[in-house]
């Protein structure tokens, strides 16, 4: 019978040391690009659904690939929208090797991701982290940054009040000095590292309230028509993604200011592969804005996946 790993088992198996020091080795060593994922429209027009895959491999060691479905309508039946799981195959023989909880799978590498960006990216006295969101990818994020940088400062803001609070005891559970804001234009002022991670459609972090040397993390929207930050955010910035591909595919943050013809796609600095590679340059000053927008690789999902059988 394959190994069903949990979400209890995800976290307890993944640091994220080791994570984040593993996602570096398989970005700067990429041999082959994976493909951008695929979605499927799985529904009726009474249920509108839809499949999503992200098929990944490293030809002779490991391969996988995560499903998710998205189901807008499943609140009807008391269930989240979204569904995901992760299938680890062994990649000689093409058998199953375990099948792996794709929502903390999900949210883990994520965050690691967002973190690894921000070993090259962020100033390496960054100490004060602005988390705009309260959800369960958001409340992953302190603890990653801080495994690359001294991150002591927690500020949390979101849409509710009583959730930012929610999640700023847990985080002050966790060792952080950690508070709930309203005032979220102010404390773009006091961050060192703003970190985002919400389903907005709207922008929500103005690029003319960025202080100099801020490091920028959008990791929530993941489709066309989402976004964080507003045209400002992007042009200010120097700007580095997860992938190429699949940020010019999905991001609605960089897709939308090219639309406004505000920024272009050539002005991308360099992808997480050409910074773990050395062949571009991350931050460059002090006092320069960075910014790092990811939508989420599948290579991201066969690292954590592969260290934890």
């Amino acid at each position: 019978m394959l190994p069903y790993l949990t979400a209890p088992e995800i976290n307890a198996g993944l640091d994220y040391p080791r994570l984040i020091d593993a996602l570096d080795e398989a970005f700067r060593s990429l041999s082959e690009r994976m493909p951008v994922r695929q979605r499927y429209d799985v529904g009726t027009t009474r249920s509108p659904g839809h499949l999503l895959t992200m098929p990944a491999w490293e030809r002779g060691h490991s391969l996988g690939v995560k499903l998710v479905t998205v189901f807008p309508e499943n609140a009807a039946f008391g269930l989240g929208a979204v569904s995901s799981v992760y299938v680890l195959l062994n990649a000689v023989t093409g058998q199953p090797r375990a099948i792996i909880d794709g929502e903390a799978l999900t949210n883990r590498r994520t965050a690691a991701t967002s973190a690894l960006a921000s070993r090259y990216l962020s100033r390496s006295d960054s100490s004060t982290l602005l988390l705009v969101g309260t959800g369960r990818l958001a409340s992953c994020l302190p603890e990653a940054h801080r495994a690359v940088r001294s991150i002591s400062k927690i500020i949390v803001w979101g849409r509710s009040r009583q959730r930012a609070i929610t999640l700023a005891n847990e985080l002050i559970k966790m060792g952080f000095d950690a508070r709930a804001t309203d005032d979220l234009i102010t404390s773009l002022n006091e961050a060192d590292i703003v970190s985002c991670a919400t389903t907005s459609r709207e922008p929500i972090v103005t690029g003319r309230h960025l202080r100099p040397g801020t490091h920028l993390d959008l990791v929530g929207a993941f489709t066309p028509d989402m976004r964080e930050s507003d045209d400002d955010a992007v042009c200010r910035s120097r700007v580095f993604v997860d992938t190429i591909a699949g940020a010019l595919t999905e991001a609605g943050d960089l897709l939308q200011p090219i639309a406004a013809g505000r920024w272009s796609a050539d002005d991308v600095c360099a992808d997480l592969h050409q910074l773990a590679a050395g062949t571009s340059a991350g931050r460059l000053s002090l006092d320069e804005i960075t910014l790092f927008k990811s939508v989420g690789s599948a290579i991201e999902d066969l690292v954590a996946a592969s260290l934890l059988i």
